[in-house]
């Protein structure tokens, strides 16, 4: 087979490759180029966004494969894998500059959903994404305690200027009020404060808004799902039973409102003594994957009960214990299903017409 025939196939193949932010065949993206064809060796650039850098290296694996199935006459496909930065839309009515907004949210408070919140959007920042972190739990903002953040935030030219962890813009109504002060608000100065937070903070161009959510099932998802379209929420609980039956009740409020839910964590799931190095199931195991499975949502990880990670986020040093990679493992594995997840609903939308911004 020449050399042409085979570029041929090779064009053709990438109308049924998908590319994972849009959702669109990867011959209309622009993100496949610097082809070389030689003895049957197939090499390729391949471009991927920040945004999916969490998944890019298995992307890059599975065109790679595409192609080898694909096209006959080749024994082999070297992808070189680069990552670019694809403008953020505005999505809503408030202007908001992201291309993906995720609630993590839980159906009962003491389940861990800030640690979750907030590691998660650490990670998906260390994985190269543009992340921002939103503490929507008015009555009870622990984000700013975890990351060990104080001070007021400013206004500069009519917009909040969040703090930042790192590069990470963060917001939460515990920079606005005293560590000791109750938050005693009815649904509409709720439903303002939201908006504000939403609206009126300078996030920049983010590839995620990761969204603390209040537990239950109250009006912050209701206001939320109002003013933009989520992109998703990720359900946390605990193995034990009264914990599975609150997180069923929080999958379907969301299912109610039309938000994807993207996937299902066990958290506080065993306990390994770091003497003995025995695992003991003190809230149970494997109920959340048996509860995501009943209900046909996806399972996302489990997260043991790890002392340094509960005494270091006590002290505001969760970014810290971040750092060690045994920690950090189990929420690198869940940021990965997690955009696979969102991927996935993405490619599953019908395909826009519109072009994309150029990478």
């Amino acid at each position: 087979m020449s050399d042409a025939d085979i570029h041929q196939q090779l064009q053709t193949a990438l109308e049924s490759f998908k590319e994972p932010e849009s959702g669109r065949a990867i011959s209309k993206t622009g993100q496949v180029g610097d082809w070389t064809v030689t003895d049957g060796v197939v090499g390729c650039r391949l471009s991927l966004t920040s945004m999916m850098q969490p998944i890019a290296q298995e992307t890059a694996d599975a065109f790679r494969d595409h192609l080898l199935a694909s096209v006959s006459g080749i024994q082999a496909v070297n992808v070189h894998l680069d990552i670019t930065y694809r403008p953020a839309p505005t999505i809503g009515q408030i202007g908001l500059k992201a291309k993906g907004v995720i609630a993590v949210a839980a159906g009962k408070g003491g389940v861990g959903k800030s640690t979750l919140a907030a590691s998660i959007a650490i990670v998906l920042g260390r994985m190269g994404a543009k992340v921002g972190l939103m503490d929507a739990d008015v009555y009870g903002p622990s984000i700013p305690h975890l990351l060990g953040l104080d001070g007021r935030p400013e206004i500069v030219d009519g917009k909040i200027q969040p703090i930042r962890s790192g590069e990470m813009p963060v917001m939460s109504m515990g920079f606005l009020v005293g560590k000791d002060q109750a938050v005693v608000w009815r649904g509409p100065m709720l439903h303002g404060s939201i908006t504000q937070f939403l609206r009126d903070t300078a996030w920049g161009e983010l590839d995620y808004l990761i969204i603390d959510m209040p537990p239950g099932t109250g009006d912050v998802a209701l206001t939320l799902s109002q003013l933009l379209p989520l992109s998703g929420v990720v359900i946390v609980c605990t193995p034990q039973e009264v914990a599975l039956l609150d997180a069923g009740k929080a999958i379907s409020m969301f299912e109610k409102t039309k938000v994807p839910v993207l996937g299902v964590v066990e958290n506080m799931s065993g306990f390994t003594d770091p003497e003995s190095g025995k695992t003991f199931d003190i809230f149970g195991k494997g109920g959340a994957r048996h509860k995501a499975e009943e209900l046909g949502v996806p399972f996302l990880g489990e997260v043991p009960i790890q002392i340094s990670l509960r005494s270091e986020s006590d002290e505001g040093r969760l970014a810290d214990v971040l750092l060690d990679p045994i920690i950090a493992k189990p929420f690198e594995d869940i940021c990965r299903g997690l955009v696979r997840s969102l991927a996935t609903q993405i490619a599953n939308r019908p395909t826009l017409s519109a072009p994309l911004p150029v990478l």
